[in-house]
């Protein structure tokens, strides 16, 4: 037993020593260039974190209030794909600038309840969305990454987004504005191939500025979507963004 141990021992020493010996480097000049390009492709998760209203009047047809109490949730993640191009300027040899426009193709699932309409089980109804959205961003940031060791190097990035919203008019209860912006953070890691350079990327992304588009309540004529309409004081978007960069 105690044999088996010691050679168990001295095989993950082994490997642990065979890790951290220098091999070669596959395309060693590569991250000399002062501006290279690639494209990126990956999926995304859009989320969107709602502030509500609460307790509220509802006018009704005759003219009449009725109260309600809706809340609004986005309850579901939906997977959505991602496709873009990179352009990476040199600072120094840790520091670089990035510009990487992007489109996001993705969708938000939204679960309304109205908290003082039961049904005969006396749970709330219920009124869904599916509001699909299509957004061109052009995020900048900065880009800090290690010292390289063999064939990879990992990193951190951080900077902000425009977003334009292609899909914002055709919403049903709530709708977006059409202009965004978010703060980005991210990690990833440069893996130096034989021919080209491969950087998987997890990024997350949040809104700064208030996405809800106020007007468009008054612009339905369904007093009930009105009224889910105007269950939203505010709301900031989310996006977890995995992509693969290819250079």
């Amino acid at each position: 037993m105690k044999r088996l141990l010691h050679t168990i021992v001295l095989l993950t020493a082994a490997m642990m020593v065979q890790a951290q010996a220098r091999i070669a480097q596959n395309k060693p000049y590569i991250d000399l260039r002062p501006l290279h390009f690639g494209i990126q492709v990956g999926l995304n998760i859009q989320d969107i974190e709602f502030q509500n209203v609460g307790m509220q009047q509802l006018e009704l047809a005759d003219g009449s209030l009725q109260p309600a109490h809706i809340l609004c949730d986005a309850d579901r993640w939906d997977p959505g794909f991602s496709v873009g191009v990179l352009a990476e300027w040199r600072l120094g040899s840790h520091l670089s600038a990035r510009l990487s426009p992007t489109m996001h193709f993705g969708a938000k699932h939204l679960t309304f309840r109205n908290l003082l309409d039961l049904d005969d089980q006396g749970r709330p109804r219920e009124t869904t969305q599916d509001m699909k959205n299509t957004y061109i961003s052009l995020p900048i940031g900065l880009k800090f990454a290690a010292e390289r060791f063999n064939n990879y190097r990992p990193y951190v990035v951080a900077g902000v987004s425009p977003m334009l919203n292609l899909s914002s008019k055709s919403q049903d209860i709530v709708q977006l504005k059409r202009y965004d912006v978010m703060l980005e953070a991210g990690l990833g890691c440069d893996f130096y191939m034989p021919f080209f350079k491969l950087i998987p990327e997890l990024k997350f992304c949040y809104g700064l500025t208030d996405a809800i588009d106020h007007g468009h309540s008054a612009e339905l004529t369904d007093i009930n979507k009105r009224a889910y309409s105007q269950a939203v004081r505010s709301a900031r978007t989310k996006m977890v963004v995995l992509t693969f960069h290819f250079e």
